[in-house]
């Protein structure tokens, strides 16, 4: 999928507007220049980066409740997918998004976006330090599945949901957990890969 069609999809079923669109825009563009020089993302997936970045992060869009003030916090953020581009879809600033990153040269990276976009998140070095105060926690390429819910059960203020971007052996993984009575769960198919699946959890 290219810019062009990922752009439409943007707007016709994420409901990304044009100041939204400019903004991923320039996003890119500052992501492609530092990846010359450091790891933020994979070289073989840049040509993709519309889709495989953007697009597969925007989809989370359809599973929060955009009419609210949200306190979102993405664990294992990297190069701001998918925190950034939830930062970037909120124009009126509803969204409070906090930025989790062990790597000080992607914390960096992530600032600089900050600035650039005139954005409103915050950037945070370590998951484990203290107690995180979420309304939803999303992941992408993060831990695996049982050190998250572990997260979940020991660290996250309850009640909260949890939405994470998996691979084709979801249904696996979530089927070897030992979930217990305060999580309840659903797999929902991706926009942007067949085999690819999107977990969300509700934990009281």
């Amino acid at each position: 999928m290219n810019e062009h069609e990922s752009v439409i999809l943007l707007k016709n079923k994420l409901k990304f507007n044009d100041l939204s669109i400019k903004k991923i825009k320039r996003f890119i563009s500052f992501l492609l220049k530092y990846n010359n020089h450091y790891n933020l993302i994979s070289k073989n997936t840049e040509k993709e980066i519309w889709s495989r970045h953007v697009l597969d992060s925007a989809q989370l869009i359809t599973f929060l409740n955009t009419d609210k003030n949200l306190k979102i916090s993405d664990l294992g953020s990297g190069a701001g997918f998918p925190g950034i581009i939830l930062a970037i879809y909120d124009n009126n600033f509803k969204f409070h998004v906090k930025l989790y990153e062990k790597s000080a040269v992607k914390r960096e990276f992530l600032l600089l976006i900050k600035r650039e976009l005139n954005l409103q998140y915050s950037v945070l070095e370590n998951v484990y330090t203290k107690e995180i105060t979420a309304d939803v926690i999303v992941c992408r390429a993060f831990k695996k599945l049982p050190e998250i819910v572990k997260i979940s059960r020991e660290i996250i203020k309850k009640p909260h949901k949890i939405v994470i971007l998996k691979g084709k052996n979801a249904e696996k993984e979530i089927n070897d957990l030992s979930l217990g009575k305060n999580y309840s769960y659903k797999l929902h198919k991706s926009m942007t890969s067949l085999e690819s699946k999107i977990l969300t959890m509700d934990v009281v």
